[in-house]
């Protein structure tokens, strides 16, 4: 069977602030509204990137839409470890 093309996906929307659209960043999660992919500032948050410095580094991406990939982060990961144990 042939594999399906990124462009017979269509748009999702993800809470208030993330989007995934098979027109914008190969169809990867980003930020609604932007090019920034999520993983890529989670990463950094991760590290220790201070949410009050996202605006400064992706001027576009608010504190509150970070925080909001961080919810569904952590729901998505004690979910997942819910259902192994």
């Amino acid at each position: 069977m042939p594999a399906k093309s990124a462009r017979a996906f269509r748009r999702i929307e993800i809470g208030q602030y993330l989007v995934k659209d098979p027109e914008i960043y190969h169809g990867e999660l980003t930020f609604r509204g932007t090019r920034v992919p999520v993983d890529v500032v989670l990463t950094y948050v991760a590290q220790g990137m201070p949410l009050s410095e996202v605006p400064e580094n992706w001027p576009d991406v608010s504190q509150e839409a970070v925080q909001e990939a961080i919810s569904f982060a952590q729901e998505a990961l004690l979910e997942k470890y819910k259902k192994a144990a």
